[in-house]
């Protein structure tokens, strides 16, 4: 028996979900299919679920912006309850290091355009704010293998910028739990433990999918929200090819260490980007500090062809790279014997930007590239998405046209141009994440 809907959204992690909710709300029947046991089981899971701002381009920070009010109004937003509880929003804030990647120049002139709020510290406000801090300058960021890692560094950093509305989602997974209800509410529904065989074809436009155990799946609408399976979804299209931009999996370890016993970081600590070391970290539960990676050049980067055969073993160079860099920034930070931490893969575009955007197939739509750093956008993503392909399945021509879409409450225009497949890969990119 063949089973008919409006949409089929390939992926339940926090865009998918998303995704799902919004086209929901638009009256598009539809169901998503994971081959997970649960929404938000996949790296939506291993998130570390910061909402920030800071990108690199006027776009990213116009839809991270937006993301802030969502999360701070979360409850309200989804409009159905959720037995499990809602997720919370924890706003701690977010400091900025000002470092040698000048990437706050950056993010200083598109805050001012976009009126996001902002405080700019000098070093002896950064001090009196989080005392537990260094505020010298070790830039470039190496790893400790490095003879000069720990050498006496000669200047210090030249303050930082602060945003009050920043901070981290408690529970990524409930979050994306919300979501789910939240769709189901409204009609959608979820299909787990589901894999996809096959993406089929009626001439030249999408048919419906085929499940490996054979089920068939009719809808005019497929959209690829994969993940670091993106890629793999992409080639059994058939639309790799028509794609500018593409997107491979790239293998992430991120840890946790005790906060110094003598400060109280999960109460009174912030999320920072520290360029400078090349690290960003947060408050963790337990009054711990979670730390990840910002990609410096120095950290080598492992790349994955089978998204289902990875190493999720913590290993000991990366867990020395970014705890001791944490090590620099909070001298009285202890040392654990016992390495903690999660491993997953990020979705990865060609210049770390994602893609939203249809498909050279008709009806076929793509929401990847999500770099490890979009969880915050999600919202975002599926107001901007459901308005892209409600569109684009009424005659709109996205490729010559991309639409513009309103943010429901910054008012900002959000320009789907930005995050075409057909784009130029985008020279001002951070190639990083940070969260």
């Amino acid at each position: 028996m063949t089973r008919e809907v409006d949409a089929v959204i390939i992926g339940a992690g926090v865009i998918g979900a998303s995704i799902a909710f919004e086209l929901s709300k638009r009256g598009y029947r539809t169901l998503n299919i994971d081959k997970l046991p649960a929404s938000g089981y996949g790296p939506t899971s291993n998130s570390c679920a910061i909402v920030r701002a800071h990108y690199s381009s006027r776009e990213g920070v116009a839809m991270a912006y937006e993301g802030f009010f969502y999360w701070q109004d979360w409850e309200r937003y989804l409009e159905a309850p959720d037995e499990s509880g809602a997720a919370k929003y924890m706003q701690s804030g977010t400091i900025l290091l000002k470092s040698g990647t000048g990437h706050h120049e950056k993010v200083l002139a598109h805050y001012r355009d976009l009126g996001v709020e902002y405080e700019e510290w000098d070093n002896a406000e950064l001090r009196r704010r989080i005392p537990i801090y260094d505020t010298s300058a070790f830039w470039p960021p190496r790893r400790p293998t490095d003879p000069h890692f720990w050498d006496q560094p000669e200047q210090q950093l030249d303050g930082a910028i602060f945003t009050p509305g920043s901070g981290y989602v408690s529970d990524p997974q409930l979050a994306t739990h919300n979501l789910q209800r939240a769709s189901e509410a409204k009609g959608g529904s979820f299909l787990f433990k589901a894999e996809v065989a096959e993406i089929r074809l009626d001439r030249e436009r999408v048919r419906g999918i085929t499940l490996a155990d054979g089920h068939e799946i009719d809808a005019p609408i497929v959209i690829n929200v994969a993940g670091p399976h993106s890629f793999v979804i992409n080639r059994m299209a058939g639309v790799e090819e028509g794609m500018k931009v593409k997107t491979r999996a790239l293998r992430h370890e991120v840890h946790h260490v005790p906060a110094p016993p003598d400060f109280d970081f999960e109460a009174d600590g912030f999320h920072t980007s520290d360029g400078d070391t090349g690290i960003y970290f947060r408050p963790e539960s337990g009054n711990h500090i979670l730390i990840g990676s910002e990609d410096p050049d120095c950290d080598p980067k492992v790349w994955v062809e089978k998204p289902d055969e990875f190493d999720r073993n913590v290993t000991e160079a990366q867990w020395e790279a970014q705890v001791y860099r944490l090590a620099r920034r909070i001298p009285t930070l202890r040392i654990p014997n016992e390495r903690k931490g999660v491993v997953d893969l990020y979705d990865v575009s060609d210049d770390w930007i994602p893609i939203y955007d249809r498909s050279d197939l008709p009806g076929f739509y793509m929401a990847i590239g999500t770099s490890g750093n979009q969880f915050k956008n999600a919202p975002v993503v599926g107001h901007l998405m459901a308005e892209l392909i409600d569109r684009v399945e009424h005659g709109h021509d996205q490729d010559q046209d991309p639409i513009k879409v309103k943010a429901r409450h910054t008012g900002l225009e959000l320009d789907t141009g930005f995050y075409s497949r057909l784009r130029e890969i985008n020279p001002d990119s951070s190639f990083s994440v940070n969260g």
